[in-house]
C-alpha cells in the first residue's frame, strides 16, 4: 500500500483517491518511531494530528477575528468559534505553546493538559482524547519529534477539511500501523467519490442514517455538502436540525474515537457505538430510512458459528468462512418498511455460488430487495485490489415515492468510468457520479430526470425472468452486453480486404525476424 512520496499533491478536487502527502507523512513519522512498539505510537502519533486538526481551523478562526476587531468581533470570545462550529482551544492547548515546549523534558504533561483542557470546554470532545502523553515510557525526545513533524502540515484549515484531510491521514495511518502490527485486516478507506456516488444516489437528506461499520464515520463527513446541510451544532451550543439522525457502530476502538471526532468537529451529532456489530448490535431496534455502508470485505473470522439461528437471516444463514451476506442481511434486517440501502462489496458478492451465497443472493432477488447493481472501475480502493461494486436494496419498491419497479433490476456498468490520479489509483470524476446517480434517478421515475433508456455497454434495466435465465447472477457485464460502436463508414468487404493485408504483412515480417534470430543462434553455434 505503500508509494512514493510526491513532491506536490495531486490536484484531484474533492474526490481524489490521494492527498498526496499522506505517504512521505507516514515516512517520516514511521523514521520518529524508532523501537517504540506500533500500537503504543499509533495513539500517540494520532493524537498529535488530531489536536493539529483543532488547532489550524480554531488558529485560521482566530485570525479572520483579528482582522474584524474594529467591527467589534472578539478573537478570545469562545462563541465566536462555537458559531462557526469550530472548537475554543483554551490558551494553555493552543499549538504555538506545544511546538515552542517540543524540547523540552516536559512535553508529555503539556501535551496531556491540552488535551485535558480542550475536553474541559468542549462537552462533545469529552472521553475522546488520549491523555497519557506523560507517562515515562513514552520517549519525551521522540515525543518532541513528532511533534515538530506534525507542526509542518495543515490538516484543519479550511482548503483542508473541504479534502477530508484528517480522515485521509488518520486511515492512511491507521492502515499502515495495521501493517507494522501485522494484522492488516479490513480498514481501508473509502474513496471520497465512492462515498459520494453513495449518497448523490439515495439522497439521505430527511431520516434515520444507518452504518453499521461506520470506520471513521466516513459515510456521514466525506461529502462537505452533505455535512453543511445537516450541521446539527457542536455539541457546545450549536443550533440543532432534526431532519437527519446518525447512527453508527464500529468495533475498533482507535476508529471508533476518530469517528466520534470526526463528526464533532464536524457540527455533527451522531450516536456512534463502540462494539462487535454482529455479536453486539448496539441499535438493536433501529430501523433506518437509508443505509450507507463500507464493510470489510470478505472477513473469514467474524465466528459465524456462534450466530447460526439469528433472527437476521431470513434469506438464508450466512457461511462462516465469509461475512458478506451476513453483512447484507444485517443491512436488510435493520431497514425501515420504507427503507433503501447503498453499500459497497467485493465483486465476488455479485456472483459467488459457494456455501450457500448463490441461494442467499437468488432469494433476495426473488423477495424483490434489489434495486439496482453498479460495477465499479479497478483502482479505486486506497489499500486493496480486490474489485469492488455497489449494491442497492429497496424495502418497498412498488408505486409510491417512486414508481413501481417490482421485478425489474438496474444493471450499471461503470468499469470504463474514471480517471488514473497517479500511476496507481483511479477516482470518479463528478461527470462520472451525475452520469450514474441521473440514470438510476431516471430509472426509478423521480421528477425532472428525463426517461430513462437502456444503453448498450452502460446501463439495462432486466426483468427477473432474465435474470433468472443467468442463475441469479447480478454481475452488470452480463446484462448491458457490449458498447454500440461507431460505424467508421468503411464498407465491411474492403475493411477485411484491408486488414487481411496488414496481417500478411506482419506475418512476413515475423517471419524474417525468425530467420534472423535463427541465424544468430547458429552463429554462436546453439542452431539446430
Amino acid at each position: 500500500m505503500a508509494r512514493k512520496p510526491r513532491s506536490k499533491p495531486a490536484e484531484n478536487g474533492n474526490n481524489g483517491a490521494t492527498v498526496g502527502y499522506e505517504a512521505h507523512l507516514w515516512q517520516m513519522a514511521d523514521a520518529l518511531r524508532g523501537s517504540m512498539d506500533a500500537a503504543e505510537y499509533k495513539h500517540v502519533v494520532l493524537g498529535l494530528i488530531f489536536l493539529k486538526y483543532i488547532s489550524d481551523a480554531f488558529e485560521e478562526q482566530h485570525a479572520r477575528l483579528e482582522t474584524e476587531r474594529a467591527l467589534g468581533a472578539d478573537p478570545e470570545d469562545p462563541d465566536e468559534y462555537r458559531a462557526q462550529n469550530i472548537f475554543w482551544v483554551p490558551s494553555e492547548a493552543r499549538w504555538a505553546l506545544l511546538k515552542a515546549e517540543a524540547k523540552q523534558p516536559t512535553i508529555g504533561k503539556t501535551v496531556d493538559d491540552a488535551m485535558t483542557a480542550i475536553e474541559r470546554d468542549n462537552p462533545a470532545l469529552k472521553g475522546v482524547l488520549d491523555k497519557d502523553y506523560a507517562r515515562p515510557a513514552l520517549d519525551k525526545v521522540r515525543l518532541g519529534q513528532t511533534i515538530d513533524l506534525v507542526s509542518n502540515i495543515r490538516v484543519g484549515d479550511e482548503a483542508s477539511r473541504a479534502k477530508d484531510a484528517l480522515g485521509r491521514v488518520y486511515e492512511y495511518f491507521l492502515s499502515e500501523f495495521a501493517s507494522a502490527e501485522g494484522k492488516k485486516g479490513g480498514e481501508f478507506y473509502t474513496p471520497r467519490c465512492v462515498v459520494k456516488l453513495l449518497v448523490e444516489m439515495l439522497e439521505p437528506y430527511r431520516g434515520r442514517v444507518y452504518d453499521p461499520c461506520c470506520g471513521s464515520s466516513g459515510m456521514f463527513v466525506q461529502s462537505v455538502e452533505f455535512i453543511q446541510a445537516h450541521a446539527k451544532g457542536n455539541g457546545n451550543g450549536g443550533k440543532a436540525k432534526a431532519d437527519i439522525s446518525i447512527y453508527g457502530q464500529e468495533s475498533n476502538y482507535t476508529t471508533w474515537r476518530l469517528a466520534r471526532m470526526n463528526l464533532a468537529i464536524r457540527g455533527i451529532e451522531g450516536q456512534i457505538a463502540h462494539g462487535d456489530t454482529f455479536h453486539n448490535d448496539r441499535h438493536p431496534d433501529l430501523r433506518a430510512d437509508f443505509v450507507l455502508a463500507n464493510p470489510p470485505f470478505n472477513v473469514s473470522d467474524w465466528r459465524g458459528d456462534l450466530l447460526r439461528g439469528d433472527k437476521r437471516w431470513a434469506y438464508g444463514v450466512p457461511p462462516t468462512g465469509n461475512a458478506n451476506f451476513a453483512w447484507v442481511q444485517h443491512i436488510i434486517h435493520h431497514l425501515a418498511p420504507t427503507g433503501v440501502a447503498g453499500f459497497v462489496l467485493a465483486n465476488g458478492s455479485m456472483s459467488s455460488g459457494q456455501s450457500g451465497e448463490g441461494e442467499i443472493r437468488k432469494s433476495m432477488v426473488e423477495a424483490d430487495l434489489v434495486d439496482c447493481m453498479v460495477a465499479l472501475p479497478g483502482q479505486l480502493f486506497y489499500s486493496t485490489q480486490i474489485p469492488a461494486c455497489l449494491w442497492f436494496l429497496a424495502r418497498d419498491r412498488k408505486n409510491g415515492k417512486f414508481r413501481d419497479r417490482r421485478g425489474h433490476v438496474l444493471f450499471i456498468d461503470a468499469r470504463k468510468m474514471g480517471r488514473m490520479t497517479d500511476r496507481t489509483h483511479r477516482e470518479l470524476t463528478d461527470a462520472d457520479i451525475a452520469r450514474v446517480a441521473r440514470t438510476y434517478h431516471a430509472w426509478r421515475g423521480e421528477k425532472d430526470t428525463g426517461e430513462y433508456e437502456d444503453i448498450a455497454g452502460f446501463c439495462k434495466s432486466a426483468t427477473f425472468e432474465e435474470i433468472r435465465q443467468h442463475g441469479h447472477v447480478l454481475t452488470p457485464g452480463r446484462y448491458v452486453g457490449a458498447e454500440a460502436q461507431e460505424d467508421d463508414g468503411e464498407p465491411f468487404g474492403e475493411k477485411m480486404k484491408r486488414l487481411a493485408a496488414t496481417l500478411r504483412e506482419q506475418q512476413a515480417e515475423a517471419a524474417k525476424l525468425d530467420a534472423a534470430i535463427e541465424a544468430n543462434l547458429k552463429e554462436l553455434g546453439h542452431g539446430e
